[in-house]
């Protein structure tokens, strides 16, 4: 009798691992779609800020009337809202610096 309790908790157990892997089976696809229609979205919002981005620079222009180079300025928003027009070389150099002060903290 105890044999067959035994082996009853066993098949039981083994009943609910089962449910349990076809339940993360489900939930695994599930998210493999969430994640495929996220990444879509995203790439979709890249493309759409991309085209915003180009919009805007081809409607800029300096104190001389001359377009902007976007290859050779960044477009700044700052949390007040405020927009900026950004030479790259600055931030370029502000960027390396900062990973430069990184890696002397790291090896001190």
């Amino acid at each position: 009798v105890a044999a067959q309790n035994c082996r009853k908790r066993k098949l039981n157990a083994i009943l609910h691992l089962e449910e349990d892997v076809c339940n993360l089976q489900t939930q695994k696809e599930s998210l493999k779609k969430e994640h495929t229609q996220c990444s879509r979205s995203i790439s979709r919002m890249k493309q759409k800020l991309n085209n915003l981005y180009r919009d805007v620079f081809s409607r800029l222009r300096d104190d001389q009337g001359r377009p902007f180079n976007p290859c050779q300025y960044y477009i700044h928003c700052s949390s007040d809202s405020s927009v900026f027009i950004i030479p790259k070389h600055l931030v370029d150099s502000d960027q390396g610096e900062d990973n430069d002060k990184e890696q002397k903290q790291k090896s001190d």
